[in-house]
C-alpha cells in the first residue's frame, strides 16, 4: 500500500511548507476527534444540501499544493464514517488519489447532523441564490425554526432571510429559465415569488426574458398578475445590447399583448424610415 503523508496526500505530491497544519493538530493532545481516516472508509452525506458540487478544480489545485487546509466533519457509522460537512473537499481530494484525509469526528444525532450540514454549505460563497433558498427552507422545515432564528444562526440580517425564504417558492420550470437566462437580482426574484400560482411565475419569468423587462416594469405586470390592477398601461419591449454601453431600445405599445410579428413589423418601418431620411447619412439629435 502506497504511503501517505500526514496531511493525506500520497508521497509524490509536496506541501508548499511542511508545517501542515494536521500535523500540529496530531501533537497536541486535543483527544481523539481530530485524526486521519482512510478515504476508503468516508461515505458521502445522503441529506447534501447542495445540488451539486460545482466545478472543484480550484479546489483541486488548492488541495494539491497545500493539503487540506480545514478538516472535514464526518460521525461514526457502524464501521465507516458519514460526511457531515466537506463533501466538496471529499471529492476534491477523492480525485486527486488521496488516501487519508483529515477529520473532526463528531458525535451527534441525525437532526444535528443535518443542522450542520445545512449551515455549513450555507456559509459558501459559491451557492447560487436557489441553493441558498432551498437551504434556508430546510432549516425551517426539518428544524422548525422561525426567521429569527435562521438569522441568528447564519448571522443574515433577517429581513434578507425571509427574502431569501421567498425566493425558495419559485418552482423549478422558472428556476431553469432563469439560470439559462444567466439569473435575475434579488428584487426581480422577489416579484416573480410573491406570485400565488406556479403558473403566473413562469408566465413572468418567460415575459422578464422575452420582452427584457426592467426592474418597474416587471412590478408593474406582477401587479397586474397579482390582480392588484385592472390592466396594464402598455406592453413594454426592452433590447439591449450585449455591449451596453452602446445603447439601449424600449419600445412601448399602447395596448396589452403584442405578438412578435408586431414588434419585427416596428423594427422594419423603423429601418424603412431611417433609410428614405433625406440629406446627411448620419442621424444626429
Amino acid at each position: 500500500m502506497q504511503k501517505t503523508k500526514r496531511s493525506g496526500l500520497p508521497v509524490s505530491v509536496d506541501l508548499k511548507h511542511d508545517g501542515h497544519f494536521v500535523d500540529l493538530i496530531s501533537s497536541r493532545s486535543l483527544g481523539p476527534r481530530i485524526r486521519m481516516i482512510p478515504i476508503e472508509k468516508i461515505d458521502p452525506n445522503p441529506h447534501h444540501a447542495r445540488c451539486e458540487l460545482g466545478n472543484i478544480e480550484e479546489l483541486q489545485d488548492s488541495i494539491r499544493s497545500k493539503g487540506i487546509l480545514e478538516p472535514i466533519l464526518v460521525r461514526a457509522r457502524g464501521s465507516r464514517f458519514e460526511i457531515i460537512a466537506g463533501e466538496r473537499r471529499y471529492q476534491a481530494s477523492k480525485n486527486l488519489g488521496l488516501k487519508e484525509l483529515p477529520c473532526i469526528d463528531m458525535d451527534v444525532e441525525d437532526a444535528e447532523a443535518m443542522e450542520i450540514a445545512l449551515i455549513e454549505n450555507l456559509q459558501r460563497k459559491d451557492l447560487d441564490i436557489f441553493e441558498e433558498a432551498d437551504g434556508l427552507q430546510a432549516l425551517a422545515d426539518i428544524h422548525s425554526y422561525n426567521h429569527e432564528q435562521i438569522s441568528g444562526k447564519l448571522g443574515k440580517a433577517r429581513s434578507t432571510v425571509t427574502e431569501i425564504l421567498a425566493i425558495a417558492r419559485i418552482p423549478e420550470t422558472a428556476r431553469d429559465l432563469i439560470r439559462e437566462a444567466g439569473g435575475f437580482g434579488r428584487s426581480t426574484l422577489i416579484e416573480i415569488a410573491k406570485l400565488k400560482s406556479e403558473e403566473d411565475m413562469v408566465k413572468l419569468t418567460k415575459d422578464i426574458i422575452d420582452r427584457r423587462l426592467t426592474r418597474e416594469d416587471t412590478r408593474d405586470l406582477a401587479k397586474y398578475l397579482k390582480g392588484k390592477t385592472k390592466k396594464i398601461k402598455y406592453y413594454v419591449y426592452n433590447f439591449v445590447p450585449a455591449d451596453t454601453d452602446k445603447f439601449r431600445m424600449r419600445l412601448e405599445f399602447k395596448k396589452q399583448t403584442v405578438s412578435k410579428q408586431e414588434i419585427i413589423d416596428i423594427l422594419q418601418e423603423i429601418i424603412d424610415n431611417i433609410r428614405k431620411a433625406e440629406g446627411n447619412p448620419d442621424l444626429r439629435n
